[in-house]
């Protein structure tokens, strides 16, 4: 089958990987110039399985009206004259209680075990190398409520396989002994030996060349101009090269639509309309300074809502996530705001060890912003939309890293008529209704 993957980060150059392995003839279709360019670049690094609890819960809706005004929030609701933004707004909210909480977390465990063992297949596989590090990841908290209800969470956990387990102060400190500087604030955490931490750009970089050192044609610096339908069916795809005059015309046997917040407004097009709405995530990359006093345990700051992980000679900090469309600046004032805000927090948590200066002190820090493609229930879409030939594979949010192996070999195991054998509901396989229904 001639199949045609319309993305190169993550979830486009695992899928494309995972078809190539079932004998397809594929390609794939890029605006950037490398694979991993956009959401795929910059993220917090972690593949975390045990720490994919969805947005949505009980005390969200209370938590948004809090941090609407504060410009370094870590989940920012700026309202704006979009209704794709106030629909999604109101199927978040209708998942905002605990029985759909539960139900969207046991998909989530379920597609997040399913993926981290793809991965591990891909890397046995290939050799990839990409600052891995299985040190597991731990999650601390500064504030004693939040840390009483933390065993909940790990108890949920536990119910649908994932061993994570609550720790003392004391007990977080044997696991991760960088913390110690910070050890006055934390009282308490919770930790899960299984996770993982790498870099997810190295990773798709490698895969794509050994993609494409076996076949499958990458055209990058492409644009995806439109979807031709014809017979309810997908017949032509129209790309255009970056300074090319004129278009070109692409046909597949399947094509797949995995790019990221971008998703939504193309598949609307061809009348598959799909509540991905963007997130626009933050990462500094700061210079450590003393490598011998860096953390290597991957950890989840409670407080701001931020990632820590190591990549070699790097700290990777990221986190925060602002729901206002499709700009991705850094130069205006609440991005300054949002950048700044990790950078102090990397110098609170962990005092001297990196180079946290800004470029006007003399600093390289390196400040970035992505799209997340979020759903109301973070549950990302993969399967068979109603159009013929046409599939989907997005809406991952901050877990396209976490989920970007499993997601590429289930949707090539759809295409190939088979059902992946996870509890999972995807996307023109099972009903959706329960994606968006409050109970």
């Amino acid at each position: 089958m001639k199949v045609l993957v319309l993305g190169a980060g993550i979830i486009g150059t695992s899928t494309a990987w995972h078809l190539l392995e079932r004998g397809h003839e594929v390609t794939v279709v890029d605006r950037q110039p490398m694979a991993a360019r956009e959401t795929s670049f910059a993220n917090a690094a972690q593949i975390s399985v045990s720490y994919c609890e969805p947005w949505a819960n009980r005390q969200a809706p209370a938590k948004l009206l809090k941090w609407m005004f504060l410009d370094d929030a870590p989940l920012l609701f700026r309202p704006q004259l979009d209704w794709q933004q106030w629909r999604w707004g109101l199927q978040f909210l209708a998942q905002c209680n605990d029985a759909a909480f539960e139900r969207n977390v046991k998909q989530l465990v379920a597609l997040g075990a399913y993926s981290h063992a793809a991965l591990k297949d891909v890397v046995r596989a290939t050799g990839i190398e990409y600052q891995r590090l299985e040190r597991g990841i731990a999650h601390y908290y500064t504030d004693q409520a939040s840390f009483d209800g933390a065993g909940e969470a790990a108890r949920l956990m536990r119910k649908y396989g994932v061993q994570r387990k609550v720790v003392s102060r004391e007990e977080l400190l044997a696991i991760e002994p960088a913390l110690k500087s910070f050890a006055h604030r934390i009282v308490g955490g919770t930790y899960t030996a299984s996770d993982e931490s790498g870099d997810a750009r190295l990773f798709t970089e490698q895969l794509a060349q050994r993609c494409e050192s076996r076949g499958v044609q990458f055209l990058y610096n492409h644009d995806v101009e439109r979807l031709v339908k014809a017979g309810g069916a997908v017949e032509t795809v129209f790309v255009r090269e970056r300074g090319s005059e004129s278009a070109r015309k692409l046909k597949a046997d399947a094509v797949v639509v995995a790019c990221g917040s971008y998703s939504a407004p193309l598949l609307r097009t061809v009348g598959v309309d799909l509540p991905i709405y963007p997130g626009k995530g933050y990462s500094a990359t700061f210079k450590l300074k003393k490598p011998e006093l860096a953390p290597y345990v991957s950890a989840i700051d409670d407080e701001v809502k931020c990632a820590m992980s190591r990549l070699g000679d790097d700290l990777r900090v990221a986190g925060t996530i602002q729901l206002s469309g499709y700009d991705l600046s850094l130069d205006s004032p609440l991005a300054r705001a949002r950048c700044r805000m990790l950078a102090k927090r990397v110098e609170e948590v962990l005092p001297g060890v990196c180079d946290t200066r800004s470029e006007e002190e003399g600093g390289n820090p390196r400040f970035w912003t992505g799209l997340r493609p979020a759903t109301p229930t973070n549950i990302p879409y993969i399967g068979r939309t109603k159009v013929g030939r046409l599939w989907v594979n997005a809406g991952h949010g901050t877990l396209g890293w976490t989920h970007g192996a499993g997601s590429g070999k289930a949707l090539a195991e759809l295409i190939d008529g088979r059902q992946p054998e996870m509890d999972f509901g995807f996307y023109g396989v099972e009903a959706q209704q329960h994606r968006f229904s409050a109970a």
